[in-house]
């Protein structure tokens, strides 16, 4: 089946009287998910860094780009596989980590439905290392999709290998290190409300059921000493060489996230990573920047052949087209997700990427793209060279 069939559900229901409950749009998706969240959670996920500038380029980014559509191809059949450290993926979309996305389901056990998402869609989730449910139940319900575990190192290395090394047992096929959130970003909207929602105890159950992380709580195993100890050994200012020890610590693929500038991405491919994940975390830790979109290019260029995976700002399925033609190996979606799961649980998800893959499926099918190869950069013409203030 196509993914762009989804739209012949939806239209054949309606002959049946039955119309979408859940948005087709994001600008109402994210409407319902403003009044279906706690204010404290709403304001975590959706806002950013500083005035939210960089949240804003990441997003307007996209719509400096076009496609230029290709007739006479008769796209009847799309092939949207990708092809990553030896995993065949269906489609080159995937969730990006979120934090919180544990809070965002309205029974408090979003890493669940987002896991369960995956397994019924094929998109492989990025799990956080900041969860409602430990890695291992995450993992038990990814059924045949691959999933991935996102690391941030802590500055006690023996903690570090022990997530790593049950991630592995648990069968997540990649290691995703976050290299932009040793110290958390000026973000005014959880200053304003003053919430940091793991120095409240919340989404540290990676930590809580780690038996190394247990063994330095020592007897004190009490919420307030966990969340203590959580708060000392969060954000490790790592260094290039601190790569090698990075690399030691798993046989799995090693991506490293939060790469923008093209020497870095050469370094950490000298370094021995398998995969450079291009990001600026959604504008939520850095203020002031350029849209991750705008440093795709050179940052695949740099990675001569290493996947390059990418986030920031994505919202559509033609997002997803357009960062495809810029050189990503694979497109992750962040907040669009976590609205659905929102309004919607595990369902709201699985309607979120089916909607996304539809989109672009049939972007490709109406403008002479039949292969996620044949999506270039001379596919792609700028739609205009201005400069806001």
């Amino acid at each position: 089946m196509a993914f762009g069939d989804y739209q012949l559900e939806i239209y054949f229901q309606g002959l049946a009287g039955v119309v979408p409950s859940l948005p087709m749009a994001f600008a109402e998706l994210e409407a319902k998910a403003e009044m279906a969240l706690a204010p404290s959670v709403w304001s975590y996920v959706a806002g950013g860094a500083g005035d939210e500038r960089t949240q804003r380029v990441n997003r307007e980014a996209f719509d400096r780009w076009g496609l230029i559509p290709r007739m006479f191809v008769g796209a009847t059949e799309r092939d949207l596989s990708v092809e990553m450290f030896g995993l065949t993926l269906p489609s080159p979309l995937f969730m990006a980590p979120i934090g919180v996305i544990g809070l965002c389901a309205q029974d408090g056990h979003g890493d669940l439905a987002t896991a369960r998402a995956a397994a019924r869609t094929g998109v492989p989730m990025v799990g956080s290392t900041l969860t409602v449910d430990p890695m291992e139940d995450l993992a038990a319900a990814f059924g045949d999709t691959a999933g991935f575990f996102q690391l941030y190192p802590p500055t006690d290395r023996e903690v570090a290998a022990s997530l790593v090394n049950r991630a592995e047992a648990a069968g997540f096929k990649a290691i995703v290190i976050t290299l932009d959130t040793w110290v958390t970003g000026w973000r005014p909207r959880d200053l304003s409300a003053a919430n940091f929602p793991q120095l409240r105890g919340h989404c540290l159950a990676n930590y809580v059921t780690d038996p190394v992380f247990r063994s330095l709580l020592g007897q004190d195993a009490s919420p307030s000493a966990a969340v203590s100890l959580f708060a000392r050994l969060f954000g490790n200012p790592l260094t290039w060489d601190d790569l090698p020890w990075l690399r030691s610590l798993t046989t799995l693929p090693l991506l490293v996230k939060g790469i923008c500038h093209p020497d870095d991405a050469r370094r950490a491919r000298d370094g021995g990573v398998d995969g450079i994940y291009c990001s600026t975390h959604g504008g939520r830790q850095a203020d002031g920047g350029l849209p991750a979109l705008d440093c795709l290019p050179a940052v695949v260029d740099a990675a001569d052949g290493l996947p390059v995976l990418f986030d920031s700002g994505v919202r559509s399925g033609a997002d997803v087209i357009k960062a495809l033609a810029l050189g990503a190996t694979a497109v992750a979606v962040g907040r669009p997700y976590a609205y659905g799961l929102a309004i919607g649980g595990a369902d709201g998800i699985v309607h979120v990427l089916r909607s996304l893959l539809a989109e672009a499926d049939l972007i490709m099918a109406v403008d002479g793209y039949p292969t996620v190869a044949d999506l270039t950069r001379d596919t792609l013409r700028r739609t205009c060279t201005c400069h806001h203030d």
